[in-house]
Parts: C-alpha cells; structure tokens; sequence
C-alpha cells in the first residue's frame, strides 16, 4: 500500500472514530434486492439475539449499493454492500481512490435466476436460445444483421404458445441483469451462431475490443416495448404479471418460491429450478451471492464484524438455516467464508 493510501486511510479512520459512536450505532446495508430478503432476516434475528440495534438493511441494487459503499469511509457511508455478482475492477479501484482500501468479501450461498409466469398462463420451457430470440435487438437472418422482427413467443420457438413476447428484466443496476445477459442471452446468441457474425463485424484494434463489441451487440435488448427494464425490486416484477397476464418475469429462485400461489415457473435447458437442482450445478441460470465489509468500520460501527459472523454462521447460512428455508443454496465452502470473517481477511490476501 503507498504512503498518500496509509495516510488517507489513517485520517478517515480516525474521522469515524471521533464521530461514529456519536452519531450512530446502527450497521447500515444496502445493495442488491436479490439479497435483501436474507439480509432482512439476519438483521431482524441479530436484532433479537444481540445487544445491538437492528442493522438498517436498504436495497436499490447490486451497483447502487456498491457506488455507495465506495463513497468513503465514515459514519455518512454505509458499513455493508450486499451484490448478486462479484465486485468489479473497477468499482475496487473506485474504492480506493475514495480510501476504501481494505474490504471483506463474504460469499453467502447460491440462488437461480427463474422465468416465471402466472400461475394460470401457458406452461414453458425455454433455452436460453429462445429468449436470446425473442429479446435481443437485432438478430442475423440470411446472412444480415436485422432489427428483431419477433412478437409472438410462437414465432421464436414453434413449440410455444401464440402469445404475446412481453418480458420483464431486471434493470441494468441489478446484478441479476448482468447474470441474465451473460448466462441467457448471450449464452443463446453464441448457440444460434449470431456471436461469430457480429464478430467478423466488429471493430477495434484489438481481439479483445471486438469481442467485447459483439459481446456488446449480443446482450443488446429491444426498446420496443417488448423488454421491458424494471428498476425495482421482484415485487414490483410480480406486480407487472398480475396486470398482465402475458408477461413472463425474470426473478431469483427464492421469491419465486415464496410466490408459488401466484406464479409457475419454466424450466431452463429441460432442468427444473430447485434449490437441488442448483446445489448440483445442474440447474444453468445459478450465481453466488455477496456482501461486502468495510473492514475500516470494524471496532467503530457496534455490532458491524458480529453481524457479519451472525449472517455465516451454520445456524443461520447453514442448509438447515433460515436462509435455506426461504431459498438459499448454502455454500459448501461456509466454513472458509466463517473463517474469512472472524479473522478479517480482506481482497488481495490482507489482514
């Protein structure tokens, strides 16, 4: 670590110091909405079980929770940034810049990405070829690059019901969009042979940029009305389908559980989504889940590293834990992230 990095993160850490204690004793967590369900029962049950406040737990997204994570170190930022994908680059260096030079990453377990529907709707069971079809802004027919001309699902797949293509995604702040676009739909342009035709079409002065052009040209959604971007979390996804009955929502496994009254879900690549499924990799659409610490905030924020040790314990991220019975694929390496935790391992190898 430089000198002008020790230093500025010595000056912040003193700043929390002379204020935190003063001007808050709550953990503060906000992020991803994938995460938000098991974050909020943590909270509650560590709220019950602790001499601590009940942690504040926010949502608005995996990068929304993460900008706001890398904004500093202080009692004005936030303690805990729950994700539905792995930090970026980027947003480590972001940190940094801003002294958030050392942080902890806690991978908490699994979830799927499920497509689901109303309960009383037509049955599915999708590759990731038929939404890379039926999304995508633009398709390679005879040859050509075409505006997509798709708006029926029987169009995309003959197999499909005459219905109506009325999607809703999750919106780009979400973790759970990237996922999708990188599992799904790119996964399904690269099975229709589209990828090899944007790639002879792009350009850059590297390999790299043009993959990353016709990587770019894949995941592009239609802006017609058919995709449809949900900035929101999954109730507001649900509450899009109980208004029309068409529309067909991108969710995590475990919300979909809790919903089985009001939704059915597809199957993937002929693979029922289940928490089995998932735990075996036999299920496609899966991803590990997050939350990151500030490590700073240890010994200032009360109750910051027993929460975090509280989330990972068997008793509660364990596969006969709360977290599990609301969804959760427990992670089979627990024991390491418990490990991680307790001693304060931080990104890079530190301490």
């Amino acid at each position: 670590m430089s000198l002008t990095k020790l230093t500025t993160s010595a000056l912040a850490i003193a700043a929390v110091s002379a204020t935190a204690a003063a001007a808050r004793d709550q953990v503060q967590v906000a992020g991803s909405s994938t995460v938000l369900p098991y974050a909020s029962i943590v909270a509650e049950a560590f709220g019950e079980n602790f001499d601590f406040p009940t942690p504040v737990v926010e949502s608005g997204g995996s990068s929304a929770g993460l900008k706001r994570f890398c904004e500093g170190v202080g009692e004005n930022t936030i303690d805990v940034a729950n994700a539905s994908r792995k930090i970026k680059e980027k947003e480590i260096k972001v940190c940094a810049e801003n002294g958030v030079t050392d942080i902890i990453e806690v991978r908490v377990g699994y979830d799927g990405i499920v497509f689901a529907s109303d309960i009383n709707g037509e049955t599915f069971a999708f590759t990731p070829t038929d939404w890379y079809k039926a999304l995508s802004e633009t398709l390679v027919m005879d040859g050509k690059v075409v505006a997509n001309p798709y708006t029926m699902w029987n169009e995309v797949n003959a197999d499909f019901p005459a219905q109506p293509i009325q999607a809703y995604v999750p919106g780009t702040k979400h973790g759970t969009r990237e996922v999708f676009e990188d599992k799904v739909i790119l996964a399904g342009c690269e099975a229709t042979g589209d990828f090899e035709v944007f790639l002879a079409a792009a350009t850059g002065d590297s390999d790299k940029a043009k993959k990353k052009a016709a990587e770019k040209a894949c995941i592009a959604l239609r802006t017609d009305g058919k995709s449809v971007d949900i900035d929101g979390d999954y109730t507001e996804t649900l509450a899009r389908i109980e208004s029309n009955k068409d529309g067909i929502g991108v969710f995590g496994l475990a919300f979909y559980e809790n919903n089985t009254d009001k939704l059915q879900v597809a199957t993937m690549s002929g693979v029922v989504p289940s928490t089995e499924s998932i735990a075996t990799g036999e299920y496609p659409v899966s991803r590990p889940l997050f939350f990151y610490v500030k490590k700073a905030h240890i010994g200032v924020i009360p109750g910051l590293k027993e929460y975090a040790e509280f989330f990972v314990a068997d008793e509660i991220a364990g596969p006969d834990g709360p977290l599990a019975e609301y969804g959760l694929v427990s992670d089979p390496e627990l024991a390491e992230t418990q490990e991680t935790v307790s001693g304060e391992a931080v990104m890079g190898g530190g301490s």
